[in-house]
């Protein structure tokens, strides 16, 4: 007996948090009472391009997707709506047992929604959490995205508190760990051999920052991004701040004409550093390094944390406080003086200082997701009888 999963995944931090688990999935062995997996794994096509996707499916040893479903990009509506009208037919095609999504990004929306809509099970993996800041299409996402899951992967006690008080039932909700830093410490001997440091142009040992910004509150408004590429200028006077860009926040900084505020790698050595989107392995690399990550990405304060990298999370909040109370983030939005204080406080530290990691936190959430899923079709009759 099996049970077939799909598992939907449309963006770069969606591979991440689905590798291990597919991984998990390929080296389980059902015990007494445990049904084996079948994965379906479907790409939306949300991020399409190599420097966007391409190179993770590589870099995380990822399968080609069974269904590449070519949705692309648009407004959240837009890409939301071709996602569902693309998927809805792989989904009465393959008959599930259960949809697997992860994150919070549009293409999980899309896909919760569409297998609601079939009377398909649905499990979230990195459920619950909330910044509480609904004007952040993501927040939407994960709310909605929670209320339609039958099986609610969690993260931190914050998020299992938080699904509680919205009133899902106690046996729904599963407290398994940080996949994110399964994929990181798989990640660390194989980012060893990057040349990414000699790419850049910076020496062994090095000080250097890292700087990943992407949500439409930071890059969307031009006063607002102008604000961080300004702060983030100052601080490369002091240090090289390395910028791998979105494309769309690279058309920006060309369409309001901030170029003065970076250069290329191998440009005179003034501004921020920008370049292209950096693979997986490379990434880490780089982040490992780093005396200061400054960043408004969720997946990079719960690397930074796992990492003890000193991080700066560009946002007024973080649905994952456990970065915070436990780890090494510290929210400064876009705060000047907060910036370039904790930055210049972070390179004066010793580099990388360990702290006992967040509960779970451990390498073996994909483990214990894929010890849950096999652990029976009850969920999944409940839902068709339902």
């Amino acid at each position: 007996m099996s049970r077939k999963i799909v598992a939907v995944v449309g963006t770069r931090p969606n591979l991440v948090k689905i590798a291990p688990i597919l991984r998990a999935i390929g080296q389980h062995e059902p015990a007494a009472g445990e049904t084996r997996l079948m994965p379906v794994l479907v790409h939306t096509g949300q991020h399409y391009d190599d420097g966007l996707s391409g190179r993770f499916f590589a870099d995380l040893r990822l399968p080609a997707p069974d269904h590449q479903l070519g949705a692309r990009s648009g407004s959240h509506a837009a890409q939301t709506a071709e996602i569902m009208r693309r998927l809805e037919p792989v989904l009465v095609s393959e008959r599930p047992d259960l949809v697997l999504v992860v994150g919070d990004v549009n293409s999980t929306l899309a896909a919760a929604l569409t297998a609601a809509q079939l009377h398909l099970p649905i499990a979230h993996v990195e459920a619950g959490l909330r910044s509480f800041d609904r004007t952040m299409p993501e927040e939407l996402n994960r709310i909605v995205t929670d209320v339609l899951s039958d099986i609610l992967f969690t993260t931190e006690a914050d998020a299992d508190a938080n699904l509680r008080r919205e009133g899902r039932p106690a046996e729904a909700i599963h407290f398994v760990g940080n996949v994110m830093v399964d994929s990181l410490l798989w990640a660390l001997p194989l980012s060893e051999p990057s040349t990414i440091l000699d790419q850049l142009g910076l020496a062994r040992g090095q000080d250097f920052a890292l700087l990943t910004v992407h949500r439409p509150s930071n890059v969307d408004v031009r006063a607002d991004l102008t604000e961080i590429l300004s702060i983030t200028a100052e601080l490369a006077a002091e240090l090289p701040v390395i910028f791998p860009a979105h494309p769309r926040t690279r058309a920006r900084i060309a369409e309001w004409d901030l170029s003065h505020y970076v250069r290329d790698p191998g440009g005179p050595p003034r501004g921020v550093v920008l370049t292209e989107p950096l693979g997986y392995l490379d990434f880490v690399h780089l982040m490992q390094r780093a005396r200061v990550v400054l960043t408004d990405s969720g997946g990079v304060q719960d690397e930074t944390t796992a990492l003890g990298v000193p991080c700066l999370t560009l946002r007024p909040h973080t649905e994952r406080p456990v970065t915070v109370t436990s780890g090494t983030a510290v929210i400064v939005d876009r705060e000047r003086d907060a910036i370039l204080t904790h930055a210049r406080a972070a390179v004066g530290r010793a580099r990388n200082v360990r702290r006992s990691p967040p509960p779970l936190w451990d390498g073996h959430t994909a483990e214990r997701i894929v010890h849950i899923l096999a652990g029976g079709s009850g969920v999944a009759a409940d839902r068709r009888n339902g």
